[in-house]
C-alpha cells in the first residue's frame, strides 16, 4: 500500500477489525445508522471511485457542506485515497461566505446535504463542476462504483485538508493540514488522553471544525473505536444518547456542557459510561468543574487552533482543579515557547506570545504567501495570543494579543476580567474591551448579556469584581444587551464591539488611585 495518508486509515482498520462498529449515525425515530470498518472501507472505495470517473485527480479540491453525518467521513477519507484535498465548509455561513471559500479553495466537487440546496443554489462565482447531493443520487452513485483498490501514491507531506479559519476580523484564512499534521495531532491525543479500543465517542461538536474532527474523531477511529454522530448539539437529546449507546468519551465547548447541566433530567441522567470529558475553546469556569465532579467526573482541557491541527497544550484530569484556568503542559509532540517579541522565553509569571512548533503545524496558509511568512515566521507558528507560564511549566492563556489595552500604563488583559464577570450568577455571557478615558488613557467597558428574567446593577456587578481584580482591571462601564455579536462559527466579533462604543464614555469618578 502506497498510500501513507488518511485515505488508507478505513483499509487499514477493516484488515485489523473489519466487523467492528465505526460510525453511529444517530436518526431519532427513523432509527440509527451502524456501519463497520469493512463496510466504511467499502462505501470510502467506492466514492474515490465515483469522484475519480468525474476527473478528480490528484490535489483536486473536494468540499462537503453539510451537519456530522458518516457522508462527511467518507468523503474525507475518499479525497485522500485519491491524493485530493478535503474541504469542509461551515454550515451556519450564508451562501456569499461559501461561495468565497469555494473561489479560493478552487474547488472542483461539492458534496452537500439536500438542506443547503439553498446556498447551492445562491452560488454567484464558484459552482464547482460537480454538485453531489447527499441522499438517492450518492447512494445510486456508490452502488454503480467499484469496490477495486486504488492504489495512489500519497505521503504524509501531502496536503490533505483546507480548513478555513474564522475570520473574526477580515476574510477568513484557509489552513494547509497535511496527513502528517493531522495524524501526528492524533497521535498526541492518544498519547496524553489514553483513549481505548472499546471507545465510544459522541460526536456532537461539528465536523467542519478542527476540534470535533481531530481532537475527537479522528483520533478514535485511529485507535478502532466507535464515532456517535448526531446532526447537532442538543443537551437534552445528548444526555439521552449518553445513555442509550453508552458512550464513554465526549468533546465540548464549556457551553455545551453548562447547558448539559441546566437540564431537569441532569440530576438523574446515566453517565455511569462516561469515561472522558474533553472540553476547549475557552478555559472551564470553575463552578463547571464542580457540578460535573458531583457526579464522578473530571474534564480534561486544552488549547489549539486551526494552524496546529489543532492540539497545542493539554490539561489532565489530575490537574484541572489545582490547575483551573490554566491550558495546561504542550502535547506530547509539540513544543510551545511563551516569549517576548525578540522570541526570548518570558520569565515566570510575565505575559508573552504563545509559539508553536512540531509535525502537527500547518504549512501554511493556501494561496497567502506572505501572511504565511509573517504567521510562521522563523520556523514557530506564532499565535497571536498573550500567556504567561507558572512555575510549574503549565500554560495560562490571558487573551488574544491585540485584544488587551492599556489602562494607566497598565496592561490589561479582557479574557481575565470576562472570566472573573462570568462567575456572577446572574451573567449568562460577556466581553469587555478599552474604551476612550480621558484620565487613564483606555479603560474598560463590560458588555454582559443577563440570565433571564434579571436586572443587573452596574455598581453591584463592579463591587462583586472587587475581591477577584485589582481595581484598574475593574470596568468603569457595564452595558446590558440581549446578545453579544458573533460569526458563523460562534466566535465573538469584538470589533463590531469596538465601532459600537467607540465613543462611549466611562461614568466620570474621583477615584485618582489605581
Amino acid at each position: 500500500m502506497r498510500n501513507e495518508g488518511l485515505g488508507s486509515w478505513p483499509a487499514r482498520r477493516a484488515r485489523k477489525t473489519p466487523d467492528r462498529p465505526a460510525l453511529v449515525q444517530t436518526r431519532g425515530t427513523q432509527g440509527d445508522i451502524t456501519l463497520t470498518y469493512a463496510r466504511l472501507h467499502e462505501r470510502t472505495t467506492r466514492l474515490a471511485h465515483a469522484l475519480r470517473a468525474r476527473g478528480v485527480r490528484r490535489g483536486d479540491r473536494v468540499a462537503y457542506l453539510g451537519p456530522n453525518h458518516h457522508t462527511f467521513l467518507e468523503t474525507l477519507f475518499a479525497a485522500g485515497v485519491l491524493g485530493g484535498v478535503f474541504v469542509p465548509l461551515n454550515t451556519r455561513l450564508a451562501a456569499a461566505e461559501i461561495d468565497y471559500q469555494l473561489h479560493d479553495s478552487g474547488a472542483r466537487v461539492l458534496v452537500y446535504a439536500p438542506g443547503h440546496q439553498d446556498v447551492v443554489d445562491g452560488l454567484a462565482t464558484a459552482r464547482p463542476d460537480t454538485l453531489l447531493p447527499l441522499g438517492p443520487d450518492y447512494e445510486s452513485r456508490l452502488a454503480a462504483s467499484s469496490t477495486d483498490p486504488i492504489d495512489e501514491t500519497v505521503t504524509g507531506d501531502d496536503l490533505c485538508l483546507i480548513m478555513y479559519t474564522s475570520g473574526t476580523t477580515g476574510r477568513p484564512k484557509g489552513a494547509m493540514l497535511t496527513h502528517a499534521n493531522l495524524t501526528w495531532n492524533a497521535v498526541n491525543v492518544l498519547i496524553d488522553q489514553d483513549l481505548r479500543a472499546d471507545e465510544r465517542a459522541l460526536v456532537a461538536a461539528p465536523l467542519f471544525h478542527a476540534a470535533g474532527l481531530s481532537m475527537l474523531t479522528l483520533p478514535v477511529l485511529l485507535k478502532g473505536g466507535a464515532c456517535v454522530l448526531t446532526d447537532g448539539f442538543d443537551p437534552e437529546r445528548a444526555l439521552e444518547t449518553i445513555a442509550r449507546h453508552r458512550v464513554t468519551f465526549m468533546f465540548g465547548v464549556p457551553t455545551m456542557f453548562d447547558l448539559m447541566t441546566r437540564q431537569p433530567a441532569w440530576e438523574s441522567a446515566d453517565l455511569s459510561s462516561l469515561r472522558l470529558l474533553n472540553c476547549g475553546g475557552a478555559p472551564v469556569p470553575v463552578p463547571l468543574i464542580r457540578a460535573y465532579q458531583r457526579r464522578g467526573l473530571v474534564f480534561q482541557q486544552g488549547y489549539g487552533m486551526t494552524e496546529a491541527a489543532p492540539g497545542v497544550l493539554f490539561l489532565d484530569a489530575e490537574h484541572a482543579v489545582p490547575k483551573a484556568g490554566s491550558a495546561g503542559v504542550p502535547h506530547f509532540f509539540s513544543d510551545v515557547r511563551v516569549v517576548r517579541p525578540d522570541m526570548s522565553e518570558v520569565d515566570v509569571g510575565e505575559v508573552g506570545e504563545v509559539v508553536v512548533r512540531g509535525p502537527h503545524v500547518s504549512p501554511g496558509y493556501w494561496g497567502l504567501p506572505e501572511e504565511t511568512a509573517a504567521t510562521f515566521a522563523g520556523g514557530w507558528l506564532h499565535s497571536g495570543d498573550a500567556a504567561r507560564v507558572d512555575a510549574d511549566g503549565h500554560v495560562t492563556i490571558a487573551d488574544r494579543i491585540k485584544d488587551m489595552y492599556i489602562s494607566g500604563g497598565e496592561n490589561v488583559y479582557p479574557a481575565e476580567v470576562e472570566s472573573a464577570l462570568l462567575a456572577h450568577p446572574d451573567i449568562v455571557e460577556c466581553a469587555v474591551i478599552g474604551v476612550p478615558d480621558g484620565r487613564w488613557g483606555e479603560v474598560g467597558l463590560a458588555v454582559v448579556v443577563p440570565r433571564d428574567g434579571a436586572r443587573l446593577d452596574p455598581e453591584r456587578v463592579r463591587a462583586f469584581l472587587a475581591p477577584a481584580l485589582a481595581k484598574y482591571k475593574i470596568p468603569k462601564s457595564v452595558v446590558a444587551v440581549r446578545e453579544l455579536p458573533r460569526n458563523a462559527s460562534g466566535k465573538l466579533l469584538k470589533h463590531q464591539l469596538r465601532t459600537r462604543y467607540a465613543s462611549h464614555e466611562s461614568h466620570p469618578r474621583k477615584d485618582t488611585q489605581r
